[in-house]
């Protein structure tokens, strides 16, 4: 039997670490990496192996070509390339554009559009070898209608989208599905450390399905994209409930 991997960046908590227990579930071995804290890194690999499957954690920032080109070289040799790859590494900042330093709307750029660039610049050899994969590109709303105050993370999310669009007319002759799911606000950490409980109450009021959606309900979304058939490709896909 074929040895099913997948790749998760940016997945120690939150969105990734459910999207990585949910292929985990299915059955793949699953390679995780996270920039920051290695214990939630370490925490979220023994929950994967406690599925009976083989996990591998890296400590890197996905932004950088170089640390990102050491895995896959690593897991070629031990697994083969990864059969998936979920990109969902990104960090937001809640603010005025102006009041942003070069540095750091250069840093959201680069965590959240070019780590998506340099995971597939490594990964696409691998697939057009064997003629399949999946890439799946964890997105935002906000990359398809803009969101004030934040206008760097706005612009990163619409180059993950455009970028997914057109890397999927390149590779479909090969087989290779790229998709994105563009999330809407989801309750993570992240969101509730940059909004305020009244700010996440009132978006609520705005959206149509009147409730925040969980790191689950994305990774159940991850897994239906990557099992539906390869014609189904170059998509941005909304999971919002309703908010667009």
């Amino acid at each position: 039997m074929e040895h099913k991997t997948a790749l998760i960046t940016g997945a120690s908590r939150g969105i990734g670490r459910a999207i990585a227990l949910e292929f985990a579930a299915g059955g793949y071995d699953i390679a995780i990496t996270a920039s920051k804290s290695l214990e939630e890194l370490n925490n979220t690999a023994e929950e994967i192996r406690a599925l009976h499957v083989a996990c591998r954690p890296f400590l890197a920032d996905a932004s950088c070509y170089g640390a990102m080109k050491e895995i896959f070289s690593e897991l070629s040799r031990d697994w083969g390339e990864p059969g998936i790859l979920v990109n969902n590494a990104g960090i937001a900042s809640l603010g005025l554009f102006t009041d942003l330093t070069p540095d750091e709307y250069e840093r959201l750029i680069c965590v959240n559009l070019l780590s998506v660039m340099h995971c597939c610049h490594l990964a696409v050899p691998g697939m057009v070898r064997r003629g399949k994969g999946t890439i799946l590109n964890i997105s935002s709303v906000w990359g398809i209608c803009g969101a004030s105050c934040e206008a760097a993370y706005s612009a990163a999310k619409s180059g993950v989208n455009g970028f997914t669009r057109a890397l999927a007319k390149e590779l479909a002759p090969a087989g290779i599905a790229v998709n994105a799911l563009a999330c809407g606000v989801i309750d993570t950490e992240m969101n509730r450390g940059a909004l305020s409980a009244q700010e996440l109450e009132e978006l609520k009021e705005q959206i149509p399905a009147g409730r925040l959606a969980s790191p689950k309900e994305v990774a159940k979304a991850t897994w239906q994209l990557a099992n539906s058939p390869s014609y189904l490709t170059g998509q941005v896909i909304s999971f919002d409930g309703g908010f667009l």
